[in-house]
């Protein structure tokens, strides 16, 4: 699977998200989600920062964007965490692919 800056993700339909303590938990609505030993998935602030942003009209390249603007790193390492991190997500299903225009 190759992520890249021009694509538009969002959460998948199968995935409810929940803040806890701080931290986002992904738990899937059905089973059998991906590899998972676990079904449930943490992100931290940095991860649930990308989440929030990820929202099927903005394009990994802009959530990357939005993102530098509020962290302080080099926006390539924003750009390769957001693209990591979406990569991981949606090799488990929880993040789906929004066709163009749509």
């Amino acid at each position: 699977m190759t992520i890249q800056t021009n694509q538009v993700y969002a959460p998948s339909e199968d995935v409810v998200a929940r803040e806890i303590e701080g931290e986002l938990i992904i738990v899937p609505l059905v089973g059998g989600m991906g590899d998972l030993e676990d079904e449930l998935f943490t992100l931290n602030d940095t991860g649930k920062a990308v989440w929030d942003l990820l929202d099927g009209k903005r394009n990994l390249g802009e959530v990357s964007a939005a993102l530098a603007e509020g962290f302080e790193a080099p926006a390539g390492d924003i750009e390769a965490d957001v693209l990591g991190l979406v990569e991981e997500l949606a090799k488990r299903g929880m993040l789906v692919e929004i066709a163009a225009g749509g």
